[in-house]
């Protein structure tokens, strides 16, 4: 069997992903999102920029013929040539399986080689500012298909980063890692396990398996479905025989808090999620009752503030901001946009223009985000301090205070996720912060105004549900502790 690069870079992530990749059903696949094919885009455009600035040769082979690759790339290295870029590795005999690479660069470097005073050293060229830790196993996989044709291992990889062009590896520390990790997606590719699935909001939301995957734990009730279960609590959970809804519902907190997986009011709050499920009701936390008023503030005028920001250009280019005035029972949507990325301190004035003609409204938002742009925002355009931090005081952080107060039956809470199970949804249903990116590079590619128009939309609506989370959990907050007091006789 053939084991290459990607399929064993997608095991690191998701062991289930690499199965499906080689087992799967491929109609079961969903569709390509746009945001994954611009990141496929930025990614290209990025190496190209890197490549841009360097001298090296490629090996020239028939289309998908892998040896006739690795031949040619193994007589690139044996002519001594200073950088080889996408070369072919192979490795025949790794037990039954063939291994094969493809590293972005293989970079000469002076040491003692089959080829001569010569070896090369593996490079990878990442979209990424970090050197996230598969990143650093992927070139520690390509030193071992280089150590096998030029029979010399070398000590260091290389990372080229967004942040910085040459990241050292250190492959002494990797291998092993690796070693152990690839023995184990053999292992599995030889046994032909399944493995067991596991949603996580993240990683899996950009895969294209998410939808198979999501059915196959929707229907069993999968514990990975209830927020606060990560891989590692899960797999405490099923040493300690708690695998079920209903068996997670029944344990006694006392017991998870013993385990350094479950820190502080973790085990209550997991228990507590399990019963919300099964019962499919909300319930108050403790710390709903040191609530006070200034915590979740009711005023006549109150403001609803969502941010789109495109991380590749570092830019802010949409202020949404609904503005409620109980008093006429009016509410308007002010769209602060940069249809040019020049445009960015244009709209940050124009949005400190609006919340300063309401100086004691409160400023509502869902997560930390919208707060800590004002800060960045603040620094990058030098604004005074008083046009900027008195308005951090008037910030209220919806998804803080729900999280805080409430357990509800829902598998995330995220601003869709708690809209939704309120009853709100969204006029585009394919919406969300990664297709507004799309959509804003879309509108400086094209000027078509649909594509402005669709942001806008988004936002709003993502105004609007971060206003009827706050009134619905004022209303929950405020219903809860009357029922207590009638509970008390008071």
């Amino acid at each position: 069997m053939l084991l290459n690069d990607e399929l064993f870079f997608q095991y690191q992530r998701c062991p289930r992903r690499a199965y499906l990749d080689v087992w799967g059903d491929a109609e079961k696949q969903d569709p390509q999102t746009d945001f994954l094919r611009k990141l496929q885009q930025d990614t290209i455009a990025h190496r190209l920029s890197v490549l841009s600035l360097l001298s090296y040769h490629q090996p020239q082979y028939p289309r998908h013929d892998v040896a006739a690759g690795a031949q040619a790339t193994l007589e690139l290295m044996q002519q001594g040539v200073d950088m080889i870029y996408s070369g072919v590795l192979l490795a025949e005999h790794y037990g039954d399986f063939t291994l094969t690479g493809t590293p972005d660069l293989l970079i000469k470097y002076p040491g003692n080689s089959v080829f001569g005073d010569w070896c090369y050293l593996p490079a990878e060229i990442k979209l990424s500012k970090r050197p996230k830790l598969d990143y650093q196993i992927a070139v520690a996989f390509h030193a071992y298909l280089l150590s096998l044709t030029q029979n010399f291992l070398p000590d260091v990889g290389f990372l080229f980063l967004r942040s910085r062009r040459n990241y050292p590896v250190n492959l002494e520390q990797r291998l092993p890692q690796m070693h152990e990790r690839l023995n184990e997606c053999i292992e599995m590719l030889r046994r032909r396990q399944e493995p067991e699935v596991f949603i996580s909001r993240h990683p899996c939301s950009n895969c294209r398996w998410y939808s198979s995957c999501y059915q196959v734990a929707s229907e069993g009730c999968h514990l990975s479905l209830i927020p606060g279960i990560t891989p590692n609590r899960y797999a405490k959970l099923k040493v300690l025989n708690i695998t079920t809804l209903e068996a997670l519902a029944k344990v006694e907190p006392a017991d998870l808090a013993e385990e350094p997986e479950f820190p502080e009011s973790i085990p209550e709050q997991l228990v507590l999620q399990a019963k919300a499920f099964i019962e499919n009701k909300a319930f108050v936390t403790p710390a709903a009752f040191f609530l006070s008023g200034e915590d979740l503030p009711t005023a006549p005028v109150e403001m609803y503030f969502d941010i789109e920001a495109e991380p590749e250009l570092n830019l802010f280019f949409l202020h949404g901001v609904l503005v409620v005035n109980r008093l006429t029972d009016t509410q308007q949507f002010y769209p602060f946009f940069a249809k040019t990325p020049a445009d960015e301190g244009v709209i940050w004035e124009e949005f400190l223009e609006l919340v300063w003609q309401y100086p004691t409204a409160p400023i509502y938002h869902f997560c930390e985000f919208e707060a800590q742009t004002i800060k960045q925002l603040a620094r990058r355009y030098h604004t005074p301090a008083n046009r900027w931090l008195p308005l951090l005081s008037r910030c209220v952080d919806i998804h803080e205070r729900i999280t805080r107060t409430t357990i509800l039956p829902v598998e995330s809470y995220s601003l869709k996720s708690l809209a939704r199970w309120m009853g709100f949804q969204w006029r585009n249903s394919q919406g969300n912060g990664a297709q507004c990116v799309c959509w804003y590079d879309e509108w400086l590619k094209t000027g078509n105004r649909d594509y402005l128009t669709a942001i806008e939309q988004y936002n709003e609506d993502d105004c609007r549900a971060t206003y009827l989370i706050k009134d619905w959990l004022v209303k929950f907050l405020q219903d809860s502790s009357t029922e207590n007091l009638i509970r008390a006789g008071l």
